[in-house]
């Protein structure tokens, strides 16, 4: 059996199944593994995590009057915040807002991705040689950003995601724009504070250039000062930026972050509304992207898990109202989402549907009663005299279809 635990509570013989939060919060390797020592659990205790699941099927159980919740106590509950975020009146953004075709806003998108990716190698080039950054040029990669978000809210988002492991560092400043762009909108912000967004959403890990690569795409466990190093980015990038005219707003949101609410982040520990919005809203987007990508040493989540598990690090890690507006923004299902639908049939979430949370527009492809491929073909869960529904997430792990990508973003895959 699964049960959530605060860290105080681990003892030697305990099972760790999963740590409550993004895995670059911790310097191991492994998230799964048996408590054998002192040691481990001064090393559990000196990170970041206040919380994890253990499993008692293969370890220790916790003491009878322990304060701990089962995965089907907390999933029952994230379901059920979800359902009533589904139920709240949806926000009139206005004609930007509406959807482009999805298949030419796909295109264009993919070449605004190849663009901003080269523009961010750039940047990152110029700030290992110790020159200033062109902030009019990465302003001008946030205004195609923002242009596609208008058009498409989901297309640039979801293609960011797809990232070789050789691009990762590149890719996610232009990822973490986009969502910044799109969480922005949704939060009703004024168009110089959306701007600002995407520039810190863009420049955030620009510390990172200082960085060898050698850390950064290191297929295995961090040592301790690895780890320490990688926390320094934040400190490093906004020394670079010092004085080059962004608003402080920008640059503070490059300094804090990886913050959280409950003061358990760093560097500076700020707590609750001392943290500035847009650090606020940068650390959902960060961690968004971060955990829903492929990475050299870890596989990414499927983007509806990753929200069912931000939500449980929900409000310590986030602001609650950002964090709902950010699943507002992408939809409970985003984007490239494998479910199960009532039909006995799989599907990968291919567009959001107007006006509804819970009803996506999915290509189905799979039937669960014969055990095999269908011919793919799109259904729109919010039309009218639509039965079928979404049931269930589905584990991309589990069923290992080797073409989920492609299906959904229609994308020749590259390796990884």
């Amino acid at each position: 059996m699964l049960k959530r635990i605060h860290v105080h509570h681990l003892t030697r013989g305990m099972f760790i199944h999963e740590f409550c939060g993004s895995w670059m919060e911790h310097p191991f390797w492994r998230s799964q593994f048996l408590i054998r020592s002192a040691q481990d659990l001064a090393r559990i205790r000196a990170t970041d995590i206040k919380e994890v699941w253990i499993d008692t099927s293969k370890g220790l159980d916790v003491a009878p009057d322990t304060t701990a919740h089962s995965r089907e106590q907390v999933n029952a509950q994230i379901d059920s915040d979800l359902a009533q975020l589904a139920a709240e009146p949806e926000l009139e953004l206005g004609p930007a807002a509406q959807e482009a075709d999805a298949t030419d806003e796909m295109q264009r998108a993919s070449g605004i991705c190849a663009s901003a990716k080269q523009a961010v190698v750039a940047m990152f080039r110029e700030a290992r040689m110790g020159r200033a950054i062109d902030i009019a040029h990465a302003g001008a990669v946030v205004q195609q950003i923002s242009g596609s978000i208008d058009r498409s809210p989901h297309a640039l988002i979801s293609l960011a995601r797809l990232k070789t492991a050789n691009e990762y560092t590149y890719m996610h400043s232009v990822a973490v724009a986009a969502l910044m762009v799109a969480l922005a909108r949704q939060l009703r912000l004024d168009a110089d504070t959306t701007r600002m967004a995407g520039l810190a959403g863009l420049l955030h890990d620009l510390g990172k250039a200082k960085i060898s690569q050698a850390i950064l795409n290191k297929p295995g466990r961090l040592t301790e000062e690895e780890f320490e190093i990688m926390r320094g980015h934040p400190l490093v990038g906004h020394t670079m930026l010092f004085g080059s005219g962004l608003a402080p707003e920008v640059l503070d949101a490059c300094l804090h972050h990886h913050e959280k609410m409950d003061g358990t982040g760093y560097p500076d520990h700020q707590r609750g509304e001392d943290i500035g919005l847009l650090a606020r809203m940068n650390a959902v987007c960060d961690v968004y992207d971060a955990v829903t990508s492929n990475r050299p040493y870890k596989d990414g989540w499927d983007p509806s898990a990753a929200l069912q598990r931000m939500a449980e690090w929900t409000p310590s890690h986030f602001d609650n109202r950002v964090f709902q507006a950010f699943v507002r923004s992408l939809g409970i299902y985003p984007v490239g989402s494998l479910v199960r639908l009532r039909s006995q049939r799989i599907g990968v979430v291919v567009a959001q549907s107007p006006g509804t949370l819970l009803a996506p527009q999915v290509k189905v492809f799979y039937a669960l009663a014969s055990d095999a491929r269908l011919a793919p073909v799109v259904v729109d869960l919010s039309a009218p005299g639509c039965t079928d529904a979404v049931v269930a997430r589905a584990d991309p792990a589990q069923w290992k279809f080797p073409d989920l990508d492609q299906l959904w973003s229609g994308q020749t895959p590259t390796g990884r």
